[in-house]
């Protein structure tokens, strides 16, 4: 019986101690940047030349 209250309370001192990052992280402004990542894929890769698409096609 002993060990379910000492694993009880470990884990509410981890979920405790994770909360407590979460809330730390929301207010430091981790997650402010909410219009970059949505752009980002769009800007990745570079532009395909003229000779990749030539090669592209006749591969198929």
């Amino acid at each position: 019986m002993s060990v379910i209250i000492l694993l009880l309370g470990a884990s509410l001192t981890v979920g405790l101690t994770f909360l407590a990052a979460f809330i730390w992280s929301v207010k430091s402004g981790q997650f402010e940047d909410d219009y970059s990542p949505a752009r980002r894929i769009l800007f990745d890769d570079a532009p395909a030349t003229e000779e990749k698409q030539h090669n592209a096609i006749t591969k198929q």
